[in-house]
């Protein structure tokens, strides 16, 4: 488990220099065919990236939470959810997270946060009036893998890091840059520059996907199993991604930016090559095996 924690930081810094560098290399295009030299317009692609990959690192949290609605609540709100929480980080050593609540009636999900010490589990309403005792237990104990496992920082990061990758190449692509005021950029090879924006700018929205996707779903496997062993009770989990599983009503704030951080596809339940979840039944299979090992 350790190897896991220790693989998942390594993971965060690789994920932050392989965006940050399609970042640079899409504000940079965009800089030469401005008219900038070779070392300004790097200069300029550097800052740009190295900026927005600190504001994500500390502040792509509060994004997640507020784009998807959700309203922080006490203990005294809520003394039932946040015993059941409390109980389960005590278990594993663990800070206690802020507790969150979307009102929803999509049963689902999300962990988020840098670290375990700035980590928050939000709940929709819908998953707490259908799930029992043992099964919200279970749903409890995946996120707080999440959060023990560095997953948090890894999925949270993502969803700014892949906005901001979407945003400049659709930029890229919409402007007039390639298609009007720069032609005289031709007679020194402009040209060139802009057949590889449009590359990149198509490209790279592509690869994050794929980085996103690749994350994801290791890790709610990783996150069903480490939850498992720190309930003892394989079936709440099994249990409830099985009601979840019955009820397949789309979150009304499901945005494909956040998709990932939830423990099931906020869309519904929508299967293959490009979900960013694995399939229900695969997840469920798993952890009945443990409870048969």
């Amino acid at each position: 488990m350790y190897s896991e924690i220790a693989a998942n930081k390594r993971q965060t810094w690789l994920l932050i220099i392989l965006v940050s560098a399609l970042l640079i290399g899409l504000v940079s295009l965009i800089g030469r065919i401005e008219g900038l030299d070779i070392l300004t317009a790097i200069l300029i692609g550097t800052a740009f990236a190295s900026s927005f990959s600190l504001f994500s690192y500390f502040f792509s949290a509060d994004i997640a939470l507020s784009s998807s609605g959700a309203k922080q609540i006490s203990k005294q709100q809520a003394p039932d959810l946040y015993n059941l929480v409390e109980n389960l980080t005590i278990a594993d050593g663990l800070p206690m997270p802020t507790i969150y609540v979307i009102d929803d009636p999509s049963p689902n999900a999300f962990a988020t946060g840098r670290d375990p010490q700035h980590a928050s589990i939000t709940f929709t309403t819908g998953i707490l009036a259908l799930l029992d005792k043992n099964e919200l237990q279970g749903v409890a104990a995946h996120e707080l893998s999440h959060v023990k496992n560095y997953d948090i920082r890894v999925m949270t990061i993502v969803v700014v890091l892949i906005g901001a990758i979407m945003l400049i190449a659709n930029l890229f692509l919409r402007t007039n840059l390639f298609f009007g005021r720069r032609r005289d950029n031709k007679d020194n090879g402009g040209s060139v520059l802009l057949i590889i924006g449009l590359v990149l700018a198509i490209l790279s929205p592509i690869f994050a996907q794929l980085i996103k996707l690749a994350i994801s779903r290791q890790r709610e496997y990783l996150a069903d199993a480490s939850g498992a062993l720190l309930t003892r009770y394989p079936q709440g989990l099994a249990s409830a991604l099985q009601k979840i599983s019955q009820v397949n009503v789309p979150l009304r704030n499901a945005n494909h930016a956040t998709a990932h951080l939830f423990i099931t596809n906020p869309f519904g339940n929508i299967a293959g090559l490009f979900s960013t979840h694995p399939p229900i039944a695969d997840r469920i299979a798993r952890l009945n095996k443990m409870m048969n090992s």
